[in-house]
């Protein structure tokens, strides 16, 4: 069983920057893809983006594209999300989710498993 751990939340001034982490364990099969997803207060949870774990395609939300990017350590399994230019409605519990197939990959109820979720404040 993959276990995926995030890590790298925080507390940050607007238009400043922070990089999330999500490491899996458990075994060598990551997975087809891997993706971040956010939850707001009061809001329900959608998609940031994702990344194929083997090829490497990525795939953003129209709010963060430019701002925010995937990538992944395939020695390390380990997913990565680099934030800029960050913003108070940037504010939300961010988790990190891993899917078995393909497609799909802003549809929350298509990922296999998921992780506990971290922290990120961005204050105005």
């Amino acid at each position: 069983q993959v276990q995926l751990v995030e890590s790298g939340g925080g507390l940050v001034q607007a238009g400043g920057s922070l990089r999330l982490a999500c490491a899996a364990s458990g075994r060598t099969f990551v997975g087809y893809a891997m993706g971040w997803f956010r939850q707001a207060p009061g809001k329900e949870r959608e998609f940031v983006a994702a990344i194929t774990w083997s090829s490497g395609i990525t795939y953003y939300a129209d709010s963060v594209k430019d701002r925010f990017t995937i990538s992944r350590d395939q020695a390390k399994y380990t997913v990565y999300l680099q934030m800029t230019s960050l913003k108070p409605e940037d504010t939300a519990v961010y988790y990190c989710a891993a899917k078995d197939w393909s497609n799909n990959y802003s549809v929350e109820a298509r990922y296999d498993r998921w992780g506990q979720g971290t922290q990120v404040t961005v204050s105005s």
